[in-house]
């Protein structure tokens, strides 16, 4: 009899696959593969009225994307306040990585992107109206935890 309730893991997809996946859905992205670890740099736009800004995603396998913008700078808002869902380095918090919301069995260019095509939509109205109307609930970080990627490749 076969116990139903064991689950071999799900494999992640492979840098590959994600690489494949991001030429065709974003073929004008810029990327870089370097020790296991892929970087795209490209232009999105979240809405016609919107500015176009450049993105950098850096990917390695088994550990969460990073996300951060490279232009326009992304600025103080209202009275200074600080820039809301954004980690040290103003990386962007897409998802609570705690809540499972993104998993290495999804597509970087089917999630992490439009993802981050929808909190620049929300970055630009916070810019005029001084309130994050994106919800989310932004993770506290352990000060112990590992590096980020982006340290890792100055």
């Amino acid at each position: 009899m076969v116990n139903n309730k064991f689950q071999f893991p799900k494999c992640p997809i492979s840098l590959m696959e994600q690489m494949v996946v991001m030429k065709k859905f974003f073929p004008n992205f810029q990327v870089r593969w370097r020790k296991n670890i892929i970087t795209w740099i490209g232009e999105i736009q979240p809405y016609e009225l919107c500015r176009q800004y450049r993105i950098k995603i850096i990917h390695q396998l088994h550990r969460d994307p990073e996300v951060s913008v490279l232009k326009p700078q992304l600025s103080t808002g209202i009275n200074g306040k600080a820039i809301p869902h954004t980690y040290p380095g103003n990386r962007l918090c897409l998802y609570h990585p705690k809540k499972q919301e993104w998993s290495h069995q999804m597509h970087i260019a089917k999630t992490i992107v439009p993802w981050t095509a929808l909190w620049l939509f929300y970055y630009e109205t916070w810019q005029a109206t001084g309130e994050w109307l994106g919800g989310g609930e932004h993770p506290v970080l352990n000060k112990r935890k590992s590096p980020s990627l982006f340290n890792s490749l100055k």
